[in-house]
């Protein structure tokens, strides 16, 4: 990676859905998808499944699908707005912290004043989707612990 690379890789794409086990039982029997991690994240009011394919494991590429756990979930929102669909867009980085200096300098804002804790204990923020031209822009820093490719 060039040293003024900010970005790994495309991490996942994350997908809004109203049922978590219909999502994961379609995305399995229609596209040969296989479910990676299974986790709820009470703070952001999801149940979500990571999704990946063939020799992947848990390389880049991924889909997470997302359930409200509750009607007043962002994903729950998200659903009720614009239906089940595409509702981010993630990309894995090394140093969450100075990714997030770097786009605050070049006029970005993010979601959170702070980091929060994604999936499998990553280490997440987000580019306001009015900023990044319409996509909500997931940026994702890998647990210490996990393997990256």
């Amino acid at each position: 990676m060039e040293s003024n690379d900010l970005f790994i890789c495309i991490d996942h794409v994350g997908l809004a859905v109203p049922d978590l086990d219909e999502a994961v039982k379609f995305h399995t029997e229609v596209f040969g998808w296989r479910e990676l991690h299974r986790e709820v994240n009470e703070e952001q009011g999801v149940a979500e499944a990571m999704m990946g394919t063939g020799e992947q494991g848990e390389e880049n590429g991924k889909i997470q699908l997302l359930a409200p756990l509750n009607e007043n979930s962002t994903i729950a929102k998200f659903i009720s707005k614009n239906g089940p669909g595409m509702q981010q867009l993630a990309y894995r980085v090394a140093d969450l912290d100075h990714v997030s200096e770097v786009l605050k300098e070049r006029g970005m804002r993010l979601l959170f004043p702070e980091a929060k804790r994604g999936t499998g204990g990553s280490r997440i923020n987000f580019v306001h989707p009015k900023d990044a031209r319409g996509v909500l822009l997931e940026l994702v820093e890998l647990p210490k612990d996990a393997v990256e490719h």
